[in-house]
């Protein structure tokens, strides 16, 4: 399997698939990207000429149907993910597809009952990508019992970029491209969900500053369908609880940051300062930084992992689909609870 060639093909060939899948399917021995499908001709030939890649396709039924590819990858918006999923798989087609997993748990269910279906064909969403530096001893951390047992867990995630009312609507807050999705709650939940349990009972609330925004095509305002603003309460299964604040329209915010805290001691990740761990157990006089040897930082290698999982090489870990659906499922109960101001249980029943 190592010296044969794997055959991919691109759905979306937008600013990411450009930034990293691209180079990082370039960078793997005996990996050709054959075909590419965007939404306008115009772009699809652009792509195809940018990086020399000789087919292209007017739909993307047709690049997923086509004998000459082994592998898909889907870089398009949520609303795409599900049906070209699927008809991939049905094709014979591995799978690698972007963050987020789908507009809706009932989607993302789907994908994973497709992928048990071909067991034979390897599955992957693209990783939040932040913490891969620090996973590794996290983990260790928590399984020597660092920080004791798990009393209290805080999300931050916030940032400027819709703070301004005249920014154009992004696609992230548009409810018939990303579904339930909004900011960045569904990634950095998988982030969160690598270290602790997933959360049992979530309650929430969510806020729309700027309910007008002007189209990125036509200027003209349009309404405004997901959260600038969210805030989450969690009840985890041993009785820890969580808190969640995520926000795009805070100047001088936090970032991003994820604090566990226990009965003997606290583990602090920072990204906005370089993906930096913190840490102090019960009796020291103060927090300090944890030293992440070489040997045990992780680095991005999503689509290494995506071509070696094919080749039968290792399996993936980040992320499988069953993952996406536990991720998922997370962000449709705080849709829901933020929607009826009720608690909502986890896991959702289909």
């Amino acid at each position: 399997m190592t010296d044969t060639t794997i055959r991919v093909g691109i759905v979306g060939l937008g600013e990411n698939t450009r930034l990293m899948h691209v180079p990082g399917l370039q960078s793997c021995d005996n990996v050709e990207i054959i075909g590419v499908c965007n939404r306008r001709s115009e772009s699809t030939q652009k792509s195809a000429q940018d990086y020399s890649i000789p087919k292209t396709y007017d739909h993307w039924e047709k690049l997923v149907a086509d004998a000459d590819i082994d592998a898909v990858v889907i870089g398009t918006w949520p609303y795409l993910h599900c049906p070209i999923t699927l008809a991939a798989l049905e094709n014979g087609k591995h799978v690698l597809t972007e963050a987020r997993m789908a507009m809706n748990a009932d989607e993302a269910r789907k994908m994973l009952a497709a992928s048990q279906n071909h067991p034979e064909l390897v599955t992957q969403i693209v990783p939040c990508p932040v913490g891969l530096r620090v996973g590794t001893v996290v983990k260790e951390l928590l399984a020597d019992g660092y920080i004791g047992d798990l009393r209290e867990v805080v999300v931050l995630g916030t940032s400027n970029g819709l703070a301004n009312p005249e920014t154009p609507l992004h696609w992230r807050q548009s409810l018939t491209l990303s579904g339930v999705n909004m900011l960045a709650l569904g990634i950095l939940h998988e982030l969160v969900i690598r270290w602790v349990p997933d959360p049992v009972r979530v309650l929430a609330q969510t806020h729309t500053f700027t309910t007008q925004r002007p189209d990125p095509t036509s200027g003209s305002l349009i309404a405004v369908e997901r959260p600038d603003n969210i805030r989450i309460l969690t009840e985890l299964p041993a009785g820890a609880r969580g808190l969640y604040h995520l926000s795009g329209v805070l100047h001088h915010g936090p970032g991003l940051q994820v604090h566990l805290y226990g009965t003997e001691g606290t583990l602090k990740f920072d990204h906005k300062t370089d993906d930096r761990l913190l840490g102090a157990r019960a009796d020291n006089e103060s927090i300090r930084e944890i030293y992440i040897p070489d040997t045990k930082a992780s680095g991005w290698r999503v689509e290494e992992e995506f071509i070696n999982a094919i080749r039968g090489v290792e399996e993936v870990k980040l992320t499988d689909f069953a993952s996406g659906v536990r991720y998922m499922e997370f962000t449709e109960a705080v849709e829901n609870s933020a929607t009826t101001g009720t608690t909502v249980n986890l896991p959702c029943q289909d």
